[in-house]
């Protein structure tokens, strides 16, 4: 208990630069104690910097250093009361304890090492370090198995010095030598920085952990409503295909009535004009026979007085035929034929959708993004154009993989596909899963992914790439890059490149654009939900001669 309580007290009384009892101690304007040679040595490193190594508060001009008589008085007693408990804890070393390099025959386990005599200590043989001048100057740290690290295998010397270049620590020769020039500070103000950053890293792992958390119940959640849905599922869909089925029946009686019943009226319309026909032909007979009497006659007088009268022919009417009543009743076959297809169709669908909460259920948790170019290009995939989409000025070269927005409309035929007011074209593949491709460009040009349902008419909000809730875009130009979706810009810092990669994860709903150079650097990353395959698509909206080209990844 007496060596727990003093070690306790050594823990508070330590200087946190040299990890040893405070020797000479000062305590500075924030509160804060150090050995006088510790702070002074830091400050003198720091040069024109001068601020605590613990809370990082800055001073201004450097504080003068006096010395804490009442703190030097607690740790002189402090060391005698350790020599005086040595005596009543003896804590010899065992298997994977640091043991002491002065004790002979049974070894106790060492508390401290010397980084100057590279040697660990017992509670007793570290006495001299504390009472012998000499000694005292010697910088001690806690007892550690890997006490050689500490040491340069070169000069022999502690490493305190941290170089920021190499990363790696380095003793006081290696900075004059090897690393001249280099950034170099005190291993304990490097180690005060990223402890910091260590706590950052803490916060987002713990960020990290909770919302993984979250997303196990979310999925249990989900488990538990599959179920529920699956057995509602499967008691209703007897009765929900009975009924529809009954349906069916219902229609194809109700047809066969109409089918019947325009028949009969479409058969009395025909004899009627069948009527008509007739009675026609019978008053063309009756006129042919007495302009043929009249051709016959042989008094001129008489011809030329009944010639005008009996030549007068009444206006024709249209055929019979113009109608079409023949086929009226193939087109009613032909709806038929079409509305089972429909239904075919929509049945097929909505049984595919009862699948998708099963087939679908890691959609919540995202897989890992690749992390380096050649893990991209593991999910490359070959993407063409697709010529009945592209705006007539746009051309299409390179085996449909370069987009180019020329001066003059080109003669493409008519396409519903085709984009009508926008200089726009989309891709004729349709993507899931993990895709990665790379586009090079030049001038200003929006890479895209869409939906295939986006409009080709319309409004400018309706057509182009990023101004609606069907497609999300990375615009690219001369000044910098933007996003854009459903209209909301924002502004994106990165090194500019010339080219561009785009990584989809379609399942996890990730879409991430990277700035590729020398490195990747990430862009902007999308976290969504995509319900539908996704087209990449270009819009070349400003000058004539911008391209946006596919690259070829091997």
């Amino acid at each position: 208990m007496v060596q727990q309580v003093i070690q306790l007290d050594r823990e508070k009384l330590s200087c946190s630069i040299c990890l040893d009892l405070l020797n000479d101690p000062v305590t500075i304007p924030c509160g804060h104690s150090y050995c006088m040679s510790c702070i002074k040595n830091y400050w003198d490193e720091e040069k024109k910097s001068h601020s605590c190594p613990q809370c990082r508060q800055s001073f201004t001009p450097r504080p003068v250093l006096v010395k804490n008589t009442m703190l030097a008085e607690f740790v002189d007693e402090l060391k005698k009361a350790g020599v005086q408990a040595a005596s009543f804890d003896q804590s010899y070393a065992g298997p994977g304890d640091v043991a002491c390099d002065f004790c002979a025959g049974r070894k106790l386990t060492a508390i401290k090492a010397c980084l100057m005599c590279v040697a660990s200590y017992c509670e007793q043989h570290l006495q001299p370090h504390y009472n012998v001048a000499p000694l005292k100057k010697h910088k001690l740290i806690k007892a550690t198995l890997k006490l050689q690290e500490n040491i340069c295998p070169r000069h022999d010397e502690v490493m305190k010095i941290f170089c920021r270049n190499d990363q790696r620590a380095i003793c006081y020769l290696c900075s004059m030598d090897d690393h001249k020039g280099h950034d170099t500070v005190l291993i304990v103000t490097e180690r005060a920085k990223q402890q910091g950053e260590l706590g950052v890293t803490r916060q987002k792992i713990q960020k990290r952990l909770r919302d993984r958390e979250t997303d196990v119940k979310v999925l249990q959640q989900e488990v538990e409503a599959i179920n529920f849905s699956a057995d509602k599922a499967v008691s209703e869909s007897k009765k929900l295909f009975k009924d529809l089925i009954s349906l069916i029946e219902k229609r194809s009686y109700e047809m066969k009535q109409k089918i019947r019943s325009q028949q009969k009226i479409e058969v009395s319309r025909v004899i009627e004009l069948k009527n008509k026909v007739q009675q026609k032909i019978t008053e063309l007979r009756k006129k042919d026979n007495e302009l043929e009497q009249l051709s016959s006659t042989e008094d001129h007088l008489y011809f030329l007085n009944n010639y005008p009268t009996l030549s007068h022919l009444s206006d024709s009417t249209d055929s019979p035929r113009s109608k079409q009543t023949l086929r009226c009743f193939e087109e009613v076959a032909a709806a038929v034929s079409a509305a089972r297809d429909k239904l075919q169709t929509t049945l097929s669908e909505e049984c595919s959708k009862m699948s998708d909460p099963v087939t679908n259920m890691d959609v919540l948790l995202p897989q890992e993004e690749p992390k380096t170019r050649d893990e991209f290009f593991k999910y490359s995939c070959q993407i063409t154009l697709d010529p009945k989409t592209a705006n007539s000025r746009i051309s299409l070269t390179d085996g449909n993989r370069k987009a180019t927005l020329i001066r003059e409309d080109q003669l493409y035929t008519s396409h519903t596909d085709r984009f009508v007011e926008r200089w726009q074209v989309l891709s004729t593949q349709g993507l899931t899963g993990r895709c990665y491709w790379e586009v090079t460009w030049s001038g200003k040009v929006v890479v895209a992914v869409t939906y295939k349902e986006i409009s080709r008419t319309g409004t400018r909000e309706e057509c182009g790439f990023g101004l609606n809730d069907k497609s999300w875009a990375l615009i690219c130009s001369t000044t910098g890059y933007e996003f854009s979706h459903n209209k909301i810009f924002t502004p994106i810092s990165g090194p500019l490149s010339s080219r561009v990669g785009v990584y989809l994860d379609h399942k996890a709903g990730t879409l991430s654009f990277y700035s590729i150079s020398e490195t990747m650097t990430l862009l902007h990353r999308v976290q969504t939900r995509f319900t539908k395959p996704l087209y990449p698509g270009f819009w070349i909206p400003r000058h004539a001669g911008d391209t946006v080209e596919l690259c070829d990844l091997k």
